[in-house]
Formats: C-alpha cells, sequence, structure tokens
C-alpha cells in the first residue's frame, strides 16, 4: 500500500491548512494489536505503520502512562493523577474513583511531574524512525477529560461548574499546567501536531450546555492551541458525538482540524463541510461501529467514497475511522478502508 509523492507529514499538513494534498490522508489514533497481528503478524507497530504506509504516528499519552496496580485478577490499577480505572480488552482504562474526593484534598494533593524522561522515550523512539517521512502526533487527554474522570469524578465535576467553579477552575489548572509542559517537551524533541481527545458531547448533545462549554472547556483548550499555534503546529481535536450546539466553540477554540464527525450521532460530513469547512480541517468519518465491525469490504469502500464525496473536495479532510481501530474490527475491512482512501482519494477528485 504504498506511495511516493508528498510524505506523509507533507500530506497531512496540506489537508490541516485546508489546501489539497496528493491524495486523501490517513492515519489513526490508536490500532489495537489484535487487528495489526490479524494483517501482519508478529510485526511491531513502527513496522506496521511502514506495511501500511500511514501518514502520521501518534504517540497516545494514556498508553505510555504508568499505573500503579492494585488488583491484577480485575486490572484494577491507579492511573498517573491518583485515580483508580479498570482495564478490558480495550488500549484505555475506565475510570472507577477519583483521586479527589472533596475540596480539602486539593492541599495535599501532588500532580504527576511531567519533566520525567521516561515518559518520553516513545516518542524519541518515532522521531528517530520516522522524523522527515510521517507526521509525529503527539497527543495529551482533553483538560476537561482528565479533571472530570481522574481528578474529580463526573457527578462533582459537573455539579461544581454549577456549585463551585474555583473548584473546576482549580483542576483544570492543575492538568492545563502539566500538558503545557509535557506538550513543550514533545514538541522541543521533535513532534509536529498536536492531538487533544476528550469527548464534549454524547449521542444525543453536548455534556454541558454551551454556555457551561465556553466557561470551563473552551479556555485550557485555547491555552493549548494558542500555545501550538506559537510553536508552529497544528492542534487537532477529537470528541465523539453530536456536537452541533457547540460546533463554533471548538472552532473559537482555535483548533485547527475535528475530529470525528460521529456518523452514530447522526453528523453528516457533508453538512459539516459545508458549513465549517472553510475554517477548520475535518477528520473522520468512517464509522468504527457496525460498519466497520460487521460491514462488508465493499460496504466500507462506498462509504469511504461517500466521505471523500462530501468532504474532499477543496482539500481539508484526513480521511480515517470515527474513533480508533478497536479490537472488534474486521482487520480485512480496514484494509479495504484504507485501499479505498488511496483509490477514490487522489486528487484531482473524480467525483461520483
Amino acid at each position: 500500500i504504498k506511495m511516493k509523492q508528498l510524505t506523509g507529514k507533507e500530506r497531512l499538513l496540506k489537508a490541516i491548512y485546508l489546501q489539497e494534498p496528493d491524495v486523501v490522508p490517513h492515519f489513526e489514533f490508536l490500532i489495537h494489536q489484535k487487528v495489526r497481528d490479524a494483517i501482519l503478524p508478529g510485526a511491531s507497530f513502527d513496522d506496521f505503520v511502514d506495511y501500511m504506509d500511514l501518514d502520521g504516528v501518534a504517540v497516545f499519552d494514556k498508553v505510555n502512562w504508568r499505573y500503579e496496580t492494585l488488583e491484577a485478577e480485575k486490572k484494577i490499577m491507579r492511573d498517573q493523577w491518583g485515580a483508580i480505572v479498570r482495564f478490558t480488552s480495550e488500549d484505555l482504562g475506565i475510570a472507577l474513583e477519583p483521586a479527589i474526593k472533596s475540596p480539602s484534598d486539593f492541599d495535599s494533593y501532588v500532580p504527576p511531574d511531567p519533566e520525567l524522561p521516561w515518559r518520553y522515550e516513545r516518542i524519541e523512539q518515532v522521531v528517530k524512525r520516522f522524523k522527515g517521512k510521517r507526521a509525529i502526533v503527539a497527543h495529551v487527554t482533553d483538560v476537561f477529560d482528565v479533571s472530570k474522570e481522574s481528578l474529580l469524578g463526573d457527578i462533582e465535576y459537573f455539579k461544581g461548574m454549577i456549585r463551585n467553579p474555583a473548584m473546576i477552575d482549580q483542576a483544570n489548572g492543575i492538568v492545563l499546567d502539566y500538558h503545557l509542559k509535557y506538550i513543550k517537551n514533545c514538541l522541543d524533541i521533535g513532534a509536529e501536531m498536536i492531538l487533544v481527545t476528550g469527548d464534549w458531547a454524547m449521542t444525543q448533545g453536548p455534556m454541558a450546555s454551551p454556555e457551561l462549554t465556553k466557561r470551563f472547556m473552551v479556555p485550557p483548550l485555547r491555552k493549548i492551541s494558542d500555545y501550538c499555534h506559537s510553536r508552529g503546529v497544528p492542534c487537532l481535536k477529537h470528541s465523539d458525538g453530536n456536537i452541533w450546539p457547540i460546533f463554533d466553540l471548538f472552532t473559537e477554540a482555535g483548533i485547527d482540524a475535528i475530529h470525528p464527525i460521529d456518523p452514530e450521532a447522526s453528523m453528516d460530513i457533508g453538512e459539516a463541510k459545508a458549513k465549517y469547512g472553510q475554517k477548520v480541517c475535518l477528520m473522520g468519518n468512517i464509522d468504527c461501529g457496525p460498519l466497520l465491525c460487521w460491514g462488508s469490504e465493499q460496504d466500507v469502500q462506498e462509504e469511504v467514497k461517500n466521505c471523500i464525496n462530501k468532504a474532499g473536495v477543496g482539500g481539508g479532510l484526513v480521511c480515517m475511522s470515527s474513533n480508533t481501530i478497536h479490537s472488534a474490527v474486521k482487520p480485512n475491512n480496514y484494509v479495504a478502508m484504507v485501499e479505498a482512501i488511496r483509490e477514490y482519494g487522489k486528487y484531482p477528485l473524480h467525483l461520483n
């Protein structure tokens, strides 16, 4: 699945900055080992990236956090923020209990240290292998997501938005301070774009009102995007769910690209292109649920073609899954998806 024209970095940057590359770019935030092994048995992740000729390589922060094991048989661990999480078959854990139980806990709370050298071993490997060929994408979990899940817990965070705004600001500030230092270090090492993931919405709509979203969630993201731009790199944002009521707030936060225009939330990427395609690059939105898990290869190819037809004109599209390539994705469907992007995504597009 090889191409010889632009480099992966050049291809992605053209799309992110709303220009037409040679072909619609593709990469994934995470690709589960089960899927990788079925396609290229026994290969390392980096060898798989080369085999699939992906345009970017993401270094996901949560995957590289260090966890303290609490109950090995139940896969229950403590994350770097002090929250208790449980792991299942997927790469990312599920929060069970937050680190901070009451406002007084802030007095003794010690956040993780972003300066520890081991945090950057993986991104150093990626830079050494792929710099100049593929985009090096460093990842942080959204300030809202970490504050809500690891520090305060969902219920206390949402209650605090109304009853104790200062507590929310304090929690957000702790996470933002860590993130900005971590991002600086990643960029100093050689990262070329920053990805921020964390959902602001569910299938039915945003988790908080537009007013609360603007008050508590936009400012930390704006500070991250501003720092990225001060360093000359783009800031990419992921949020599942129906984000129509808050789409303008993402653009106000200064992000350069938004993922995934969630098909499971009935978001149409053609509508997003028409409304926001002159402001922000669209990333997505091949359904990683029923389509990639249970659909046929022909179904996948048709959906890729549909996505490119709707959102690829003029550039500004990175075609990828609607979340990640998780363990339930049919390996052949992922291969069909990548092949279809390369076949139907060549510029100038020949639209149906």
